[in-house]
């Protein structure tokens, strides 16, 4: 009998000791010692991974897109596609262009023996049209290496354009471009910068010389898909070159604001 009742004490006592316990230790709070409070705090202790920047949230849309349309397969750079986009999103946010159901990327990191102009339905996800493409014929022989915005280089001008509308002059139908970016492109206009097709932006051309012709700065296509692309493009859509240039990069406000 003396042993249940020591037995008994000492149960109650470990009991009393064991609910003091978290009252002691949570202090004075209205919740102190519930399930609740417990349960809250412990999940403050638990790591949480950190907020996705604006600007990280916008490549990782980016990566998302590019790995969608399999661009990687397609030949385009990554890197490309990224600044495409970013412009892409920054200027559709500030209504600066009104056709946003496609994206045209001019890829001149690429020779000009490859098919490195990509026409992309933005609404849809998929590839309209990939096709050669001419640089500025002071721009680089095979590769565009050198670009400006000075009237009279004959060289290729990186960056953002506006597309305008189209016409019929001494290239036939053609596009006019608008130049979005200050001391990159904004001559444009000026020097009659426009999207054409040309006779020497063939297969033929390019067998037979082992690299594509040239223009005066425009960028120039195949004559039979001159006209479908323009009608795709034409009046207030994106056109982006892209060369990893590190002036470039560093020079656009569209990249960097």
């Amino acid at each position: 009998m003396k042993l249940l009742r020591t037995n008994v004490l000492y149960i109650v006592i470990t009991a009393i000791i064991t609910l003091q316990i978290p009252i002691a230790i949570a202090g004075n709070s209205p919740e102190a010692g519930t399930l609740q409070y417990y349960t809250d705090n412990n999940k403050a202790a638990e790591p949480v991974a950190p907020a996705l920047s604006a600007e990280e949230m916008l490549l990782a849309t980016a990566d998302s897109i590019y790995d969608t349309l399999h661009l990687l397969n397609a030949g385009l750079e990554e890197e490309a596609f990224e600044q495409a986009y970013k412009g892409y999103f920054k200027l559709k946010e500030l209504g600066q262009i009104s056709k946003t159901d496609v994206l045209t990327i001019a890829d001149f990191s690429k020779p000009s023996s490859a098919k490195r102009l990509f026409v992309l339905d933005m609404e849809e996800g998929k590839i309209l049209f990939q096709t050669l493409v001419a640089h500025g014929r002071n721009s680089g022989l095979i590769y565009a290496k050198e670009f400006s915005n000075k009237p009279e280089s004959n060289k290729s001008s990186l960056g953002f354009y506006r597309t305008l509308q189209s016409y019929y002059g001494e290239k036939g139908y053609a596009m006019r471009l608008e130049g979005l970016e200050r001391g990159i492109n904004d001559k444009a206009f000026e020097r009659a910068i426009v999207f054409h097709g040309s006779d020497y932006v063939t297969n033929s051309f390019l067998q037979s010389n082992g690299y594509l012709g040239r223009s005066l700065g425009c960028p120039a296509v195949p004559m039979q898909q001159t006209k479908p692309i323009i009608n795709t493009i034409k009046n207030g859509s994106l056109l982006f070159i892209y060369h990893p240039n590190e002036q470039y990069k560093t020079k656009s406000t569209i990249l960097n604001s």
